[in-house]
């Protein structure tokens, strides 16, 4: 330990001892805590017995740009308030920084950076993974690692991390697991499900990834008061569900986005409807896209705010077999032209999409480079000129809101966002987000492909 580390150990009230990290695992017995003091550890460290490892003064890890760098192969371990950085770059060993590989860890208020594969948990279930700060090298993202890995480790909590410039953060074959809270930035995927079941996400914000969240075959999922904004990589999906089933998708903000919701065979079977509620779509490319075979969801309660496309079937075919009203609750369409004579906050007749151009568009994708132009101002003058070359509607909602839903916020997530934070998602709830927009700086301006 250097002169500076020991005057900095004494002066927090910490006890300097020699030697190295692993050295002093060496030396404790089970149950032990260990206080590392402020320096840096230039060594890899295994954590082979039930111990608290507890950094003062954020002191540093230091794996020299090769290899793995702390590995936990005992039950009841934590790990807290070090930074652990530069591990080696080799994918085909998957070096990362801390590996878990038994259960009832703690790895809480940790920075991790420059590494390839973040915190990886292998057989580790009931952990809790909480705090940390997650951040990929400057590779290019097919070279990266995942931030945070989950494989067969069933009711861990994932909470308040940020996980930034990674690959993905993915949960794989692992089954009632908690994500509240946490923010994923400059991903491939923020949030990745592969046959993971029973699963909560809420109160996370998910901005400026490839894909936003993902649900592969999986079941029983619930999806609470995210924000998923501006995911626009090639496929750019806020969230997408493939052949998921028994799912809950409510109180969210999906806004900028190329896509906001992707559904492909989901749900994948009839044991129950996917709900869709109280969220609200915005300024994305495409609010909704079905592919034409989906069945079974149910859509009420939304805010459809001026997507270019509100609800899109891709390819040929008819959106039939989902709903988009449940006990006479349908959605609000910025787009609705009707009236309400009677007062009683729904649209006197159906809101249909029968647009002619966006029917070209969802069998002809290249079409849209004409978005917004006098050529498609033309094809929708024809179609109302000629109605015989209007098509039949993709979709109808027989009770529509004449005003927007109010989502639900978290009190939790904005205090420690802040009041700027609170007032945003009050004023995107009612559809206030040009002002949003402009004040949160999130650069939502929308793009044409």
């Amino acid at each position: 330990m250097t002169t500076l580390a020991l005057i900095a150990c004494l002066a927090l009230g910490v006890a300097a001892e020699p030697g190295s990290i692993a050295d002093r695992i060496a030396g404790a017995a089970p149950g032990d805590v260990i206080e590392v003091g402020p320096g840096v550890y230039r060594e890899r460290i295994r954590i082979d017995k039930p111990l608290r490892l507890v950094g003062v003064g954020r002191p540093v890890i230091d794996g020299g740009g090769s290899g793995d760098i702390v590995e936990i192969t005992a039950p009841n371990v934590e790990f807290r308030g070090f930074e652990v950085r530069n591990t080696g770059i080799d994918l085909d060993k998957e070096n990362c920084a801390i590996r878990v590989l038994a259960p009832f860890a703690v790895i809480e208020d940790n920075v991790v950076s420059d590494v390839l594969f973040g915190i990886d948990l292998k057989g580790a279930p009931d952990s809790v993974v909480r705090g940390n700060r997650i951040g990929g090298k400057d590779l290019d993202v097919a070279r990266r690692g995942d931030g945070l890995r989950l494989w067969r480790s069933d009711r861990v909590r994932i909470e308040n991390n940020e996980i930034h410039d990674g690959r993905d953060a993915i949960l794989w074959y692992s089954n009632g697991v908690e994500v509240r809270g946490n923010v994923a930035h400059r991903c491939r995927y923020g949030f990745h499900l592969m046959y993971s079941d029973n699963v909560v996400l809420e109160d996370n914000e998910v901005a400026e990834n490839s894909v936003g969240v993902y649900f592969m075959y999986s079941h029983t999922l619930e999806l609470r008061r995210n924000r998923l904004v501006r995911n626009r990589g090639p496929s750019g999906y806020g969230l997408g569900l493939k052949e998921t089933d028994r799912f809950t998708i409510e109180d969210n903000v999906i806004v900028g986005n190329r896509v906001g919701v992707y559904v492909d065979g989901s749900p994948f079977t009839s044991k129950k409807p996917g709900e869709f509620t109280r969220n609200t779509f915005a300024y994305n490319d495409v609010g909704v896209t079905f592919l034409p075979a989906v069945r079974g969801n149910v859509l009420w309660e939304n805010n459809f705010v001026d997507n270019f496309e509100q609800v899109c079937v891709l390819g040929r075919g008819e959106l039939t077999g989902n709903e988009f009203a449940r006990d006479d609750r349908g959605n609000y369409w910025s787009d609705y032209v009707g009236y309400d004579e009677d007062r009683d906050g729904l649209g006197d007749w159906e809101h249909c999409s029968e647009r002619l151009f966006e029917s070209m568009l969802d069998r002809e994708p290249k079409l849209r480079v004409f978005l917004l132009s006098p050529a498609e101002s033309a094809i929708e003058f024809v179609a109302r000129a000629v109605p015989a070359v209007r098509p039949e509607p993709k979709f109808s909602d027989p009770a529509p809101l004449m005003q927007p839903i109010a989502a639900k916020a978290s009190a939790e997530r904005d205090a420690r966002r802040g009041p700027l934070a609170a007032a945003a998602t009050a004023l995107l709830a009612v559809g206030g987000l040009a002002f949003v927009v402009a004040r949160s700086g999130l650069g939502l301006a929308r793009e044409t492909t």
